[in-house]
């Protein structure tokens, strides 16, 4: 069944499916299911977290019946993510976000294959903002910009952008020069949070007091477009522990298609899983890739532990 994956259709059906979710969720009055099994204030999920899910089942299901589903909302505990095609979603990654009207969130909808992502898009709805990429044809953006001029107006039109954004992207020099992404996430003790905050202030910290003194620490909301930026050379890196294939799938290739690397978030693992809930990404550089997450592992203080 692999072999016979067409890429460019699954693509061209994930970016309409995005649309029209983004359509669903730009509309929404947020309002949070109370009744919801997640487990405190910070993790939340909304009446159109379960609306957008349902729809993008059920669009999916009636072109590809036979392949597998892990979405956010429907997952059962336990399930795993197997070598038979799987569309992976999260209808609203930035739920926190997009509760506060605060406009970094998106849709993430990916095709794995062998585990891995072969198709991945994200959507942010409140930007117009697409990301796109399939396996081995490069990483895209295709976002709204004006046309006109003084002389002659045009509106405004949408216009397709190769990832990463600058074509000839800086040498990566260490942490001290890395502005860096980073997401508190929804577990606020325990050993976890505890090695975060930890590396957190290491990172941020100056050289003179055992610190890295990164130019500056960035916790936007949502993991997916974390690693769109990492992608689009806006940020040198993300580190994260605690999200889900859901969050990272259609980022991972965004990401890899644009000359990054993803490796584990524990130091020591160069090839991580899609589910493995902890991830270190890194831009594209002409040099500097290797020596960056060597330097980050480095700074990690203690190990995050996380089951899947």
């Amino acid at each position: 069944m692999a072999e016979s994956v067409n890429h460019q259709e699954v693509h061209d059906l994930l970016v309409e499916v995005a649309r029209k979710a983004g359509d669903m969720i730009a509309t929404a009055q947020p309002h949070i299911n109370t009744s919801s099994s997640k487990k405190n204030s910070a993790d939340l999920v909304t009446e159109t977290d379960k609306a957008v899910e349902k729809f993008v089942i059920g669009a999916l299901r009636e072109r590809y019946p036979d392949y597998d589903f892990l979405g956010e909302e429907t997952y059962v505990p336990g399930k795993q993510l197997t070598d038979k095609p799987t569309f992976i979603c999260d209808p609203i990654d930035g739920t926190t976000n997009f509760i506060h009207a605060f406009p970094n969130v998106c849709i993430s909808l990916a095709l794995c294959v062998m585990r891995m992502p072969v198709v991945g898009v994200i959507y942010n709805p409140y930007t117009t903002h697409m990301y796109t990429a399939i396996k081995n044809q490069g990483s895209f953006l295709t976002m709204p910009v004006r046309t006109d001029s003084p002389t002659s107006p045009a509106p405004i039109a949408p216009r397709k952008i190769r990832l990463p954004r600058k074509q000839h992207p800086e040498p990566l020099t260490g942490l001290q020069n890395a502005l860096c992404a980073v997401e508190w996430g929804s577990d606020r003790s325990g050993h976890n949070f505890e090695v975060k905050h930890r590396t957190f202030t290491k990172l941020a910290g100056a050289i003179e007091e055992g610190g890295k003194m990164v130019h500056s620490l960035r916790s936007m909301g949502s993991a997916a477009l974390n690693l769109c930026a990492v992608a689009a050379g806006q940020v040198d890196l993300y580190w994260e522990g605690g999200c889900w294939a859901w969050d990272v799938a259609a980022g991972w290739l965004i990401l890899t298609e644009a000359g990054g690397i993803m490796v584990d978030g524990n130091p020591g693992g160069w090839t991580p899983a899609v589910d493995c809930r902890r991830y270190l990404a890194i831009r594209a550089a002409p040099s500097g890739q290797k020596e960056l997450v060597e330097e980050f592992w480095s700074a990690i203080e203690g190990r995050m532990e996380y089951s899947s």
